[in-house]
This record gives C-alpha cells, structure tokens and sequence, in this order.
C-alpha cells in the first residue's frame, strides 16, 4: 500500500476531483512583505534617489505613515512617474534571502498549507511583485493597504481598515485581520492544526501575540518583532504562548517546515 507522506511526496488528497479542492491545508502559513519577503521596505525603494521636497524627505513622527505615503506617491505621480515605471520599482526589489527557496518549497507542498500575506504597503506593489516572482497564485488571500490609478496615472493609497487596538498603525491592524480571517475559515470548515506566522516589524508583534502554544512565530533575527517577542519573554514568561523560530535566511523556514511534515507521515 503506498505510505501517506507528503514529506516524501506522497499525497494524502486524491489525485482529482471536489474533494481535493474542498478539503482544508492543514496549515496557515502567515506572511508580512516588506522585509520579510522582500528584502527592502518597498516604501523606501519606490522613493529611493527620487529629489522629493522637505517635507516628504523624513517619515512622520507620531503621525500616520499611511497617509505619508500617500503624499509621496502623489508627488511622485505629479513629477512624471508612470505606472509601468512604478511597477517595474516594484518588480526590481530583490527577495529576502532563502525565500525563493522557500517559495519554491511551498509550491511543491500546496496541499499542506494554505497561505495568505497581510503588508501595510499596498495592493498594487504586493501584487506586482509577487507575481513576478512567480508566486501571486500560492496565496489565497492578501490583505493589504488598496492602491490604484487615478485618471492622471497617479497611484492614490488607501487604509485598509479602521480599529481599536493601541499597538498599531490606525489604517491597520494585522492581528484583527488574522482573527477575522481564522473565524472566516472556521465558519467555512477549516480548522488548522498550526498557524504559522513569517514577519519582521513591530506591527507583526500583535497578530504572533495572538498565536495559540501549538502554533510558530518566525520572526526575522534582529528585527523589531523578535526584540519585542524577547522582551515580552523577559518580562512575562510564558506570556508569548506560540513556539519562536527566528531566521536570518527563509531557508530556516524551510527546514522547520520540513520536519513539520515529517512528523505528519
């Protein structure tokens, strides 16, 4: 009889057919973009060497930087910046190390895990990137700040949402938008066994906090969310309930990945 092991590649789904689509990964794999799928804040590589005026120069202080951004684009726009040149900005922003490995990892395994991608950059860079990168189709969903062309070719930003949560941005919090996003698919039938969540910022701190001890926090090593998972650890043991990966390369990931679906077969 042939051994269920999607390690080994060997399929627990049948070859074809309703049920193979209708059946639940039995993982949610979480990303953040700028710096963690792409190496560089896509912000500052689409203003990068770009003569913007004094005010536009420093992010704001206690201000929103949605709205900063917004600005920016719109001068940006203003002085002769098309909407192919923009998307080509998009499309030339390298990948963080390891994760075209890890992409490519995952497009092997679809049937383990369900993917989805929440960035407070903007829907029109994420896109555009991700589909250059030949990995728009592994995502089931991306929640990120709505961006389109105006009648002038200029790329106008919006905020995603509104909310009440302290830690974040006003235009987003990504932990409302993981447990809006969890409830969803519980109401359509998926129940993951983990969660797992790829960031780097602080604001991908308050979705891992809401990680239950099954699930993985990976956060990039060094950056503003592994400090802050540190402090919370030094300050509250046991209060970061989700186990903590940190990578400086996704082939890390990759690797606990690997033997999370060894330990399935």
């Amino acid at each position: 009889m042939r051994r269920c092991c999607p390690a080994l590649g060997l399929s627990c789904l049948p070859k074809a057919g309703p049920m193979a689509a209708a059946r639940p990964p039995p993982f949610l794999l979480v990303f953040d973009f700028d710096e963690t799928i792409v190496a560089e804040n896509s912000d500052e590589s689409v203003a990068r060497g770009r003569a913007l005026p004094e005010a536009l120069r420093q992010s704001p202080r206690g201000g929103s930087y949605n709205e900063h951004m917004r600005r920016v684009l719109a001068f940006l726009g203003e002085q002769g910046l098309r909407p192919a040149e923009l998307r080509a900005l998009y499309e030339s922003i390298p990948l963080a190390p390891g994760v075209a490995e890890l992409l490519q990892f995952l497009s092997k395994h679809r049937p383990r895990f369900e993917l989805v991608l929440i960035s407070d950059a903007n829907t029109f860079g994420v896109e555009a990137k991700l589909r250059v990168a030949g990995a728009w189709s592994l995502f089931r969903k991306v929640f990120s700040n709505p961006a389109g062309f105006d009648s002038h070719g200029i790329l106008t930003l919006g905020p995603y949402h509104s909310h009440r949560c302290p830690r974040c941005p006003p235009n987003m919090c990504k932990g409302k938008i993981l447990g809006e996003y969890l409830a969803e698919r519980a109401r359509e039938g998926a129940e993951f066994r983990r969660v797992l969540y790829v960031g780097d910022g602080a604001n991908d701190f308050c979705p891992a906090g809401t990680l239950r001890a099954a699930d993985v926090a990976f956060p990039r090593k060094g950056f503003p969310m592994h400090r802050l998972i540190q402090e919370s650890q030094e300050k509250q043991p046991g209060a970061f309930r989700a186990a903590v990966v940190p990578w400086e390369s996704a082939v890390e990931v990759v690797r606990y990945l690997q033997e999370l679906l060894r330990g399935e077969c």
